[in-house]
């Protein structure tokens, strides 16, 4: 219902509908947070949180975001706290936490995911599929 908010969840129904061995998936909405419970019960190895961000960068473009980069940065956020709060949060029971931020095109009520975000989602999909997600580049201060 939020435009291109929809690339987590997007990415979501991906993963539930063709499942990637090795891989579960959660829903974390607005408020992920709330799900950190969840998440240590599941006792991963490996998280991969991926969220709509505005990083300056053209619709559809995928960085990794160091979780320093979200507190030092503006990020547009329709969470209820920021994703580092999180992040420093569950570091303490998980080993790697990668946060991958979408560059998102409209984030308006009542429009549609665009095409570029939707073949991201896809190219995302992809990469963990493929068990290549060193090949997403990280997102650098510069690129502000």
């Amino acid at each position: 219902m939020m435009g291109d908010d929809a690339a987590g969840p997007l990415l979501y129904q991906r993963m539930i509908s063709q499942p990637i061995a090795g891989w579960g998936a959660l829903d974390g909405g607005s408020a992920p947070e709330n799900h950190a419970h969840t998440v240590r019960a599941l006792k991963p190895r490996r998280l991969l949180l991926v969220d709509a961000s505005d990083m300056g960068l053209a619709p559809g473009e995928i960085r990794i975001i160091d979780k320093d980069l979200i507190a030092d940065m503006f990020f547009m956020s329709t969470h209820n706290m920021p994703l580092n709060f999180l992040i420093e949060q569950l570091e303490e029971d998980i080993g790697e936490i990668i946060f991958v931020g979408i560059q998102p095109d409209i984030v308006s009520f009542g429009f549609p995911v665009s095409e570029k975000v939707k073949s991201a989602v896809d190219f995302l999909y992809d990469l963990i599929r493929e068990n290549n997600l060193s090949a997403i580049e990280k997102l650098e201060a510069a690129e502000e």
